[in-house]
């Protein structure tokens, strides 16, 4: 075997062919008492002990000296130790030794202490120098240059030459800013002033553009002060890493970080569209288009004429865009158009794929992505468009439309770790529109629902001039609940109402349509305001009972029906009846805001009803407040939705609406706008419910009362009175039928009830006659039998009457019956 030798200079080998000759450093490893355990051959000849004759031997042994107590107590607590140590060598003399001690514990036998201590001499060796210029002129991945004090460039290694495409000798006496004409050169500059001022390092971060690249490099660069032997600064290092691949990195990690806050900030789909192609531009592309698919409910859009003769294999609407240049000159539909696609676009490839397309025009195979419109090949050769990424918009599992990104100011064409960028961004943008689409379905249904179950055109009656709106929540959790009602009575009264049920959504408008309904029933037999309220209230509270009961049997009721039945049922009413007779308006209320009146001379005043409880806590009493308003006044019923939001309490919202009926308006229609200008410009947090009235009077030449004795000789006595106000009104085509009812009313109150006995005509748009006695019993309409001597008389009444009925008051009833008028004698 032939033997290896090596000769002085050259690097040992070993068998794996590492250079790394093991035998130059001593090593040993301590444990946390002070034991050797381990001991490599560079310690054997530094110190001459074997493995054998020293691991397991306490390592004070080594030691030519006695170590303080501050020392040996301080060591145990630093991660690393360093210093010059007096070892005893094997042969008994000193060796002086530079020891690096590592606090180490990562082995399974705990903590540790590896020392170690180079074998080599530490002076300088004449090649270090040597190598130092050839470490500055080969340094593989740093640009390093030496300015002087004029900070003229003296030397420049290999990378900047071929980063500054330049080469040493070129770029030689120039100044930094000289080298290329460039403001973050200019800025490095004056950075170097400030090293030769201070003699203080600098540290800058730059983005330049440089030669032969499409897109800017980002530079780490550290300016330091070089001094001479006596310690003056005679020159300025500059050391430059290239950052680009960091730098681009973390620019596409802010843009994911930028899309995650922007996009889906509302559930709108036209916004979250306009905030994907906000974020997009100019931070990714110069020109960015959201398409999505024409949704089959929605109504037609204006179509673009299609002038390709090739077969159109998509059609998609425009829902958002944004360019680099003001009012987004590229785009080639507007939004809200529907744009047709051939089959050998990129739009159509993506939506067949359902993966991203990349087309560049240095790209062989690119697709002809002007897609055969003629406005889009115009716009791609006036702007100069180079590169297109067209990323289909899925979520869920369904495609929902087509992401376009454009570049035609950034001269870098799209990548593919720009590919994987647009991807993140446009799959976390299509979570955020495909919960926007259901959302704003989800609503629109809950509105629907909502507006179809209030009122679709208010009755014709006399009693007051009304005007309603109603706006809905700017959210679908709050969407529902909120209703208005005017209800017609008898003696031409006039009942207003408006409540709002607990809860939103589908179900609180389900619920909604309950409630209004069960006061239209309690309506129409006349009950007062509290009463009707006290029904209103047992109502609920067994609707409530019967809900809660439905969940706990069968558990099965959907999340959001069981969130709105978690709690029962509930809802606040105001009840007012007007009486354009008397002119009063009683008004009682349970748990909700109170009325606002504004009298005719514009004074506005809410409205004292004594505070009822929300409908549905049942056992507590309900109070009505009645109050005499002039003819003229305006009553303003509404709901909480008006007044109260989250950035204000309902006292200020109050405020706010008396000073908004403060002001004088033309039209009632125009009392309601101005008074939803006191809402907020964004869509309200809650539904809202608005009703405002005002009062009319039906006076002496429309009302006629008489007082009747309880004797029968008066009937025909009350016939004569009835015939000559109706000749007085020119009604006499009408004298005969309300002759025979007149007399049949007012011989029942005679025969059944008791004194006092009042008869009363009243001319509105029908002939409503009404008969009062002090009994609190109602005759009951019902069929005579063969035989029978009465029990025809109201059967009589109830064919001859558009309607009749009877109403409870204070000391009595009132038996009513409406006539049919000819519309040239009602009353306006």
């Amino acid at each position: 075997m032939t033997e290896q030798r090596h000769t002085h200079g050259a690097r040992p080998h070993d068998l794996s062919g590492s250079v790394i000759d093991e035998a130059l450093t001593a090593r040993a490893v301590v444990d946390e008492h002070g034991i050797v355990t381990e001991w490599s051959e560079g310690a054997r000849r530094l110190l001459g002990y074997t493995p054998q004759e020293i691991v397991g031997l306490s390592a004070a042994c080594l030691l030519d000296e006695e170590a303080s107590a501050e020392a040996l107590h301080r060591i145990p607590t630093l991660p690393r130790w360093k210093g010059r140590v007096g070892l005893r060598h094997r042969d008994g003399h000193r060796v002086e030794a530079r020891l690096l001690a590592h606090h180490q514990s990562g082995r399974a036998s705990g903590p540790h202490w590896f020392i170690v201590s180079a074998l080599t001499g530490t002076a300088p060796a004449p090649e270090d120098g040597r190598l130092a210029a050839r470490g500055f002129e080969q340094a593989a991945c740093c640009s390093m240059e030496v300015y002087d004090t004029r900070l003229r460039l003296r030397l420049a290694n290999h990378f900047a030459e071929r980063a500054l495409d330049l080469t040493e000798a070129e770029m030689r006496g120039l100044r930094h800013s000289e080298i290329m004409a460039h403001p973050e050169f200019e800025r490095v500059e004056r950075r170097m002033e400030e090293v030769l001022a201070t003699g203080e390092p600098q540290y800058v971060d730059a983005q330049v553009q440089v030669t032969g690249e499409t897109r800017k490099q980002a530079w780490s660069l550290v300016l330091s002060p070089l001094r001479d032997e006596h310690g003056e600064v005679c020159g300025v290092g500059l050391s430059a890493h290239d950052m680009t691949g960091q730098y681009w990195a973390h620019k596409r990690l802010q843009l994911l970080n930028d899309a995650s806050a922007r996009i889906g900030s509302t559930l709108d789909v036209v916004r979250t569209a306009q905030e994907l192609a906000d974020v997009a531009v100019p931070g990714f592309a110069d020109f960015a288009t959201v398409d999505l698919l024409p949704d089959a409910q929605a109504p037609q859009e204006t179509r673009l004429p299609d002038t390709s003769p090739r077969p159109t294999a998509a059609a998609l609407r425009r829902v958002a865009h944004q360019s680099v240049l003001p009012g987004v000159p590229e785009a080639a539909v507007s939004p809200g158009e529907i744009d047709n696609y051939v089959v050998d676009s990129p739009t159509a490839e993506c939506l067949d794929t359902g993966r991203a397309v990349l087309h560049n025009e240095n790209d062989l195979h690119s697709a002809d992505w002007s897609v055969a419109n003629p406005r889009r090949a115009e716009v791609i050769r006036a702007f100069g468009i180079h590169s297109v990424l067209a990323v289909p918009l899925r979520a869920r599992g369904t495609t929902l439309g087509v992401v376009v990104f454009l570049r035609h100011r950034r001269p870098e064409p799209f990548g593919e770790d720009d590919l994987v960028l647009a991807e993140e961004i446009t799959a976390r943008a299509a979570i955020s529109i495909d919960n926007a689409r259901q959302y704003t379905r989800e609503r629109d249904i809950a509105v629907g629902l909502q507006r179809t179950l209030l009122p679709q055109r208010l009755p014709r009656q006399t009693a007051v001039e009304v005007a309603c709106r109603y706006l809905p929540a700017g959210t679908l959790a709050r969407v529902g609940g909120d209703w208005f009602d005017v209800i017609p009575l008898s003696g031409a009264r006039v009942a207003l109402v408006v409540g709002d049920v607990v809860g939103h959504g589908v179900q609180a408008s389900a619920f909604m349509g309950r409630l209004r309904t069960a006061v239209r029933t309690l309506a129409d037999i006349d009950l007062p305001p509290d009463e009707l309220l006290t029904h209103l209230d047992d109502l609920v509270a067994r609707l409530s009972a019967d809900a809660d009961a439905d969940v706990d049997a069968n558990g099965a009721a959907p999340p959001d029906q069981a969130a709105e039945i978690v709690g029962g049922l509930g809802a606040t009413c105001l009840y007012a009846v007007y009486d354009p007779v008397s002119r009063a308006c009683t008004v009682a209320r349970a748990g909700h805001p109170m009325p606002v009146v504004v009298s005719p001379g514009g004074a506005v005043d809410i409205l004292d009803v004594p505070a009822g409880p929300p409908l549905g806590l049942g056992g507590l009493p309900f109070e009505a407040a009645q109050v005499i308003l002039p003819e003229g006044s305006l009553l303003a019923l509404y709901t909480d939705g008006l007044v109260e939001s989250r950035d204000r309490d309902i006292d200020e919202g109050i405020a706010r609406l008396r000073r908004a009926l403060d002001h004088p308006a033309a039209s009632l229609d125009d009392v309601c706008d101005t008074v939803l200008g006191i809402l907020p410009a964004e869509r309200p947090a809650d539904d809202v419910a608005l009703l405002i009235a005002r009062t009319r009077t039906l006076g002496t030449q429309h009302v006629s009362t008489w007082d009747l004795p309880a004797d029968p000789v008066i009937v025909a006595q009350a016939r004569g009175l009835v015939a000559t106000q109706l000749g007085a009104w020119h009604l006499e085509e009408a004298c005969f039928v309300t002759e025979l009812v007149v007399s049949e009313l007012v011989t029942n109150a005679i025969r059944y009830a008791d004194a006092p006995i009042q008869l009363r005509l009243i001319r509105d748009r029908h002939l409503i006659c009404e008969v009062s006695d002090a009994s609190s019993t109602a005759p009951h309409l019902r069929r005579a039998r063969t035989y029978d001597e009465g029990g025809r008389g109201l059967l009589l009444v109830a064919q001859l009457t558009r309607s009749w009925g009877t109403r409870h008051i204070g000391d009595g009833k009132t038996i009513w019956a409406e006539l049919a008028l000819d519309t040239a004698h009602a009353a306006h």
